[in-house]
């Protein structure tokens, strides 16, 4: 049996640590699932020691994608995905497209709070068989504002793909209509999430003024001065650029012209999200979950960005929990919010490498590992 959201935590906990950001010492309790810095008498004491960091935030994850790409079928499946990433001290996902939600897991108490991106929205023929909805760009802006009608908050469009005809990354799309679709999805109260791979993908997309820009390693230097400009947000998720050497080793022989278009692409893109950084970007954390990389990845994505892109573990730590929650409207550990958090046995600002290991993860006041 589970407990669903609704239900109420009873017991009272008392928290000591050190907080981040600030990292100083804190005493603050949790009462029915909600944070209270007011002293509550007979708390029981949870946490005595440790670095306290808001719950991390996986900012590109697929719910609905079995590592491989193939859809999920099963709200169980999906559980037990979710719970590997919650694991790990990710407990806000942003679903970047899946061909089901599975909007029933947001009733349990045990499950990430999901951010939904609905279905990919794609060209006729320009993703995963079986994932996107398919739409030419004339049928482009009903299919955002159906798919803005659910509620998500977010919209996924995938502005570039492997074509068979071409043997290299397309865009299908024509960008008139990209740039409608987005003025509409805005128009709506909708941010937009864009998948690219292709320089001429990016720069439609950053172009057409999206919110976010997924992946990206064809974006140039003028591109990413637009993208600080505008507000646009980058996830870079490296580790799944860093498959596309062996996806191009497997393309080789059918299609060369995209095997070397990947290397050239994946060849500099540590150093293309450290100036995304450096420009002013606002760079957020992404596993890619659910295509090439297993769930539970998030330590292995920071990392990647302090090894390849030469961002500090300060910089990846916020960019992991209290930004990125912002960045999303959700609360930190301040007077009233919900009691979710992570205790390391270390400065994770210091020792990046300790978010392999939390000792502790509280989501909605319980304690889950």
């Amino acid at each position: 049996m589970f407990l669903l959201r609704g239900s109420v935590v009873s017991l009272a906990w008392r928290v000591d640590g050190r907080l981040l950001p600030d990292g100083e010492p804190c005493t603050f309790f949790v009462v029915g699932g909600r944070v209270t810095w007011e002293p509550v008498s007979r708390a029981e004491t949870l946490v005595d020691s440790g670095w306290i960091t808001p719950g991390l935030v996986d900012a590109h994850c697929h719910l609905g994608l079995r590592t491989g790409g193939s859809p999920v079928t099963s709200a169980g499946e999906a559980r037990s995905l979710a719970a590997a990433d919650r694991d790990t001290g990710v407990l806000a996902i942003r679903d970047t497209g899946s061909p089901n939600g599975f909007p029933e897991l947001d009733e349990l108490l045990d499950m990430p709070r999901v951010i939904r991106s609905g279905r990919h929205l794609a060209p006729p023929g320009g993703y995963l068989p079986g994932v996107a909805v398919e739409c030419s760009s004339a049928e482009l802006p009903a299919a955002v504002a159906a798919q803005a009608a659910q509620g998500h908050g977010w919209i996924k469009l995938v502005g570039d793909w492997i074509d068979d005809a071409s043997g290299d990354l397309l865009v299908r799309w024509d960008a008139a209509s990209v740039k409608t679709a987005v003025q509409d999805a805005h128009t709506l109260g909708v941010k937009v999430a864009a998948h690219t791979f292709s320089e001429a993908g990016a720069a439609m997309m950053v172009e057409t003024g999206v919110d976010s820009i997924e992946h990206g390693p064809g974006l140039s230097i003028e591109l990413l001065e637009e993208m600080a400009r505008s507000g646009i947000a980058l996830v870079p998720t490296m580790s799944a650029i860093a498959t596309f050497r062996s996806i191009a080793a497997v393309a080789q022989t059918r299609y060369p012209r995209y095997a070397a278009h990947l290397r050239d692409l994946s060849a500099g893109f540590g150093s293309l999200v450290r100036a995304a950084h450096e420009i002013g970007v606002a760079v957020y954390v992404g596993t890619d979950a659910g295509c090439d990389i297993r769930h539970g990845a998030i330590a292995q994505e920071m990392l990647a960005l302090h090894r390849q892109a030469g961002m500090s573990p300060a910089q990846i730590v916020e960019a992991a929990s209290w930004r990125a929650r912002h960045w999303l409207g959700l609360a930190n550990l301040t007077e009233g919010a919900p009691a979710d958090f992570v205790v390391y046995d270390t400065d994770p600002r210091e020792d990046l490498a300790v978010t392999r290991h939390p000792r502790r993860v509280v989501l909605h006041g319980r304690v889950v590992r």
